[in-house]
Order: structure tokens, then sequence, then C-alpha cells
């Protein structure tokens, strides 16, 4: 009884999702790394920090790091360095508390340098820079988490504004990149440690409970105003009101749907043409929100495939929305589909936020149409 005890008193207490971050050059920080060392709340200490130092003076040096004497002049660089403040004290120290491990990091801009640098000059660093500063809404983080990830690897999104009220279930994680280790953990608190662990500078804004018309505003409004807005939540009505307000703040919109094992990118340039139809009409020219509103989940089922187009739905798709509630319980979704979906509308929001020439309309991915001719 005594162990059935503790480890339900240990799974009721959630450690924080927001790391925190340190500079041991200042006596305040060291006394607060000291107490955390104490306590036992750190069980890992990362200190690859001189070798991030080197990363760093060979891209900011190119011509030198193919010189016989690169590793000499990177030592006299880090000497000097030294010179000016130990080690240790340089750059930061980021502590994980749901990990328990304490980061050596360089500061936030070399950090940046060193993260992006194997992307120029396929990205340029000015388009690098747009899309990093980027305020980016994401509304449902089951597709959405893998779009939020896709833009932090990518070194774009720094201010994301997340959006969810579910709890990461096992069934998600057919498609959700994320360890049973985070079963019951709000999936906002579970995309937001993924990304921090990426990138601690980020700049996270968490509304917990869901979208719902409280909230709406301030989702889009901020501060900051949103540069673009994800849709990847299941509510039709939600997705409505959504279009209402990119409308009125002018602010494209872009949704994936997963589609078997493709995907679907729907963008809507509400920043370019504001008169530009809900869904481009896909849902019906003349849809409502109280019409959505109205639907139960296979009559929302029925309207999702009207709305992809039963042209390009697969056909096991099509089979499995009548076996909902007989055989199944909801209609299927692929971590494929999630994980290529990511990548393409991470692909838009860089391509909108630099001003490059993005479709109004959709984009079908298909792997079907790729690497099985005749799949149909």
């Amino acid at each position: 009884m005594l162990l059935e005890k503790l480890i339900f008193q240990k799974s009721r207490k959630a450690a924080a999702s927001i790391p925190q971050i340190f500079d041991l050059a200042k006596p305040a920080d060291r006394k607060k790394v000291n107490q955390l060392l104490k306590s036992r709340r750190i069980a890992e200490v990362v200190d690859d920090y001189e070798e991030q130092l080197r990363e760093y003076f060979a891209i900011e040096n190119p011509p030198l790091y193919f010189a016989p004497d690169f590793e000499k002049r990177f030592k006299t660089s880090a000497a000097a360095l030294a010179k000016k403040k130990p080690l240790w004290q340089q750059g930061k120290w980021v502590y994980f508390p749901w990990l328990c491990a304490l980061a050596h990091i360089l500061e936030h801009n070399a950090f940046f340098t060193v993260r992006t640098a194997r992307n120029r000059n396929l990205i340029t660093a000015e388009e690098q820079k747009k899309f990093y500063d980027a305020v980016v809404g994401i509304a449902g983080l089951s597709v959405g988490n893998s779009i939020a990830l896709a833009m932090a690897l990518e070194g774009g999104g720094r201010r994301m504004r997340l959006v969810d009220h579910d709890r990461l279930a096992l069934s998600n994680t057919n498609r959700i990149r994320s360890g049973i280790q985070s079963l019951g953990l709000a999936k906002i608190e579970m995309t937001a440690r993924q990304i921090y662990e990426l990138n601690p500078y980020a700049k996270l804004d968490f509304l917990p409970d869901g979208l719902n018309e409280k909230n709406i505003e301030k989702f889009f409004a901020g501060p900051p105003k949103l540069d673009v807005v994800i849709d990847e939540i299941d509510n039709l009505p939600m997705k409505y009101l959504i279009r209402q307000y990119a409308q009125k703040y002018r602010i494209p919109v872009v949704m994936a749907t997963d589609n078997g094992d493709n995907g679907l990118v729907d963008i809507e340039r509400y920043d370019i043409n504001p008169d530009t139809a809900f869904f481009h009409g896909r849902m019906g020219e003349r849809i409502t929100y109280q019409e959505l509103a109205g639907l139960d989940k296979f009559a929302a089922g029925a309207k999702i495939a009207q709305f992809v187009g039963l042209d390009i739905v697969p056909q096991r798709m099509i089979a499995s929305l009548k076996e909902i509630g007989k055989t199944i319980v909801s209609w299927p979704q692929l971590g494929v589909a999630a994980l290529l979906n990511g990548s393409a509308v991470a692909y838009c929001v860089r391509k909108i936020v630099n001003g490059e020439p993005l479709a109004n309309n959709r984009a079908f991915i298909s792997l079907d149409d790729a690497f099985t001719p005749r799949h149909y």
C-alpha cells in the first residue's frame, strides 16, 4: 500500500513546462542554480558550450574553417573570451524542470545563428529572421503539434500562440510525436516542452481552455497580433469563427487536413483579399455558423468529406466514415499524413511571412499518386 500511495502522490505532481534561463555571471542566478543542485532537482548537466563556441567561430569566419590553423585560431579567440569571463559563466544555463536537466548554451543571437546556420542559403538571413520573428497562432495541437515542431526545427515562429483544451491520450500517439511519459499531459504543455527543447529562447503564449467565443479575440489580437493563423481544430463552427476574425484582422489562414496517407493544405489569404470566400466555398457558398453548429459527429464527418472532395478521398476513408459508431469510434488519421502536413504548413508560413508568391487556394500532397498509381 505504501508503494501505491507513493506512486499516486508522484503522479499528481506535474513539473513546470517553461524552462528557467540563468546567467551564472550574476550572483543571484548562481545562488538559484546552487539551490536546484542541493535539492536534487538537477539529475543531468549538459555542457557542450566550447563546441558551440567553435561552431559559432567557424560560422562567423567561413574562410578560416578550412585553414590548417583553424583550431589554433579558435583557441586564441576562446582564450580571449575566457580572460573577460570564465567559460562556465559565459552564455546562458537553461533548466528544464520536466527533464531535471541543466544545459549550457550560447547567448540568444549566437544560439540562433548556429541553430540556423545549415539553413543558409536555402533560406537567406533576411528570410530566416522574418520567419523567426513571425507571430503564429496554432489552434489544435494534433496535426498542429507537427506544424509547430516543423517550424521550430527550421528556425521559425519564435512567438507562437498555442490553443488546445485536450490532453494527450494513448490513441493520439499514432500521429503525435510524443512518448508515453507525456500521457495525460495537456497537449499545450507537451508541445511547449518540445519547442523549448529546440529553442529555450522561444516566447510562447497559451490558451489552455481551447478556442471559444470568449478568447478568440485575444487569440487573434494578442498583443501581439498574429501574422498567420493555423486552423487545426475539429470544431466546425469554431472554424467558421476563425475565418470571421481572420477576415476582420486581415490575417491569412492555413489549414491542413489528413486524407489517408496524404496531405491537403488550404490557404485563405484574407490579408490580400478580405472578401475571400470561407473555405473557398467548398462547404457551400452560403454556409453559416448556425448550420455548422447544428451538425452531429456523423454529419460533420460527411461535411468534411464534402470539403475535401470525394474525388480525392481514399476509398478506405469513405468506407470508414460509415463505420463510425459501429466498428470504430472516430474517423482514422495516420502519423505519416500528420508529419506530411506539418512540413507543408511550415513551408507555407515561411513563404507568407516573407511575402513570397503562394497560392490562395489549396494543394493536394499525395503519396498515393507518387508511389502507387491507380490506387483508387
